[in-house]
């Protein structure tokens, strides 16, 4: 029995990422802030890959968000990304402007947490259907008065 997150439980978890890594690159010091940051931009990007595949495993999901972030870090070393934010600031906070290899640590870090963070609800979730469907049986089994 697969358990997916629902569409609406993961745009509302992303809208939270989202807003938890402004907030830390905003609040936190840079040393702080800018790790924090980019490892839910990962988080966001596995979330992203869950949003459009919604029977992507948790684990698959992980290393295509992560595989994506390595392709947009390394994307950073042709310069089109510079040009691009230059003319659309807010391409910066998607595509990045500079090539850091320590950001791909980060980007491990965050798509691991996005996995986790879904096969956690997943989880969650198989747990509920599963115990509901042992009690409508009980039920069934015992009358429904019980």
């Amino acid at each position: 029995m697969t358990a997916t997150v629902p569409r609406a439980m993961t745009v509302v978890l992303a809208v939270a990422v989202v807003l938890a890594g402004l907030g830390a690159r905003a609040v936190l010091p840079g040393a702080v802030g800018g790790p924090v940051g980019d490892a839910l931009y990962a988080t966001l990007v596995v979330l992203l890959v869950i949003l459009v595949r919604p029977r992507t495993s948790p684990a698959v999901a992980a290393v295509i968000g992560f595989t994506i972030c390595l392709t947009i870090e390394f994307f950073q070393l042709t310069g089109i990304p510079v040009a691009v934010a230059e003319r659309f600031p807010l391409a910066r906070l998607v595509l990045g402007t500079t090539f850091w290899a320590p950001d791909l640590l980060r980007y491990a870090v965050g798509a691991a947490l996005g996995g986790a963070l879904s096969g956690a609800l997943s989880g969650a979730l198989r747990g509920a259907a599963t115990r509901r469907v042992a009690e409508e049986e009980r039920r069934a089994r015992h009358g429904s008065n019980g």
